[in-house]
């Protein structure tokens, strides 16, 4: 199964408060983690996003925009960035509004450094599964990017659970033709079951697919 590139966590911090940064990016490192440290939502936002599997630990109150804004602008972006939120003065409805908005976790300073620690690589295994999952996807793309017109006609029918036989009469062709195209399907998808097939043309589907 592909696997996206290995590169080192990347942990994205901002906090207006520099001891605050200075601090995690000291824990961060201790376990092995690149911090990239920021004061402002805005300088996030114009930061480059890391290759491999990343956090974002984030203050709730942050000159400008705040933490919470910033948590509404990338579920915009369709960007997938696991959060964690810090805060001096949270309230409940802030940690409410931060956890529907798919937050890993909510913590109040001060917070134990080994909670912090635990809700970051609950973030990164995320991030990092995702990576992976889209790697996976992008390669079955490729694969069936490979078949032709015909080899995707015979992929949908046989998706969609019609026999050799439909298939047949659905596009004028004759069974054995359906046969011979419907084996290519199989070798280039690297598919091994019908029901597999099925499984990678679900997935497809989000990348724009049409099947």
């Amino acid at each position: 199964m592909p696997t996206a590139p290995i590169s080192k966590p990347t942990v994205f911090v901002i906090d207006d408060d520099p001891g605050m940064r200075e601090s995690i990016s000291s824990l961060v490192r201790s376990v092995g983690f690149q911090p990239k440290l920021m004061a402002s939502v805005d300088e996030f936002l114009q930061s480059h996003r890391a290759e491999g599997p990343s956090c974002l630990v984030l203050d709730v109150r942050l000159p400008g925009r705040s933490g919470l804004e910033l948590q509404r602008e990338l579920a915009d972006r369709h960007v997938r960035l696991p959060i964690v939120f810090i805060t001096a003065h949270g309230d409940i409805p802030m940690t409410v509004q931060a956890m529907k908005g798919g937050a890993i976790e909510f913590l109040t300073k001060p917070f134990r450094d080994q909670d912090l620690l635990d809700a970051i690589q609950l973030g990164l295994t995320r991030d990092r599964a995702r990576l992976d999952a889209e790697s996976l996807t992008a390669e079955m793309r490729k694969r069936f990017e490979t078949l032709t017109v015909r080899e995707r006609e015979v992929m949908a029918g046989v998706v969609a659970g019609r026999l050799n036989k439909q298939i047949a009469g659905d596009l004028g062709i004759s069974e054995i033709t359906v046969k011979v195209h419907r084996s290519q399907v199989m070798r280039k998808m690297k598919a091994s079951s019908v029901p597999d097939l099925a499984r990678m043309a679900e997935k497809l589907k989000p990348a724009g697919v049409d099947l």
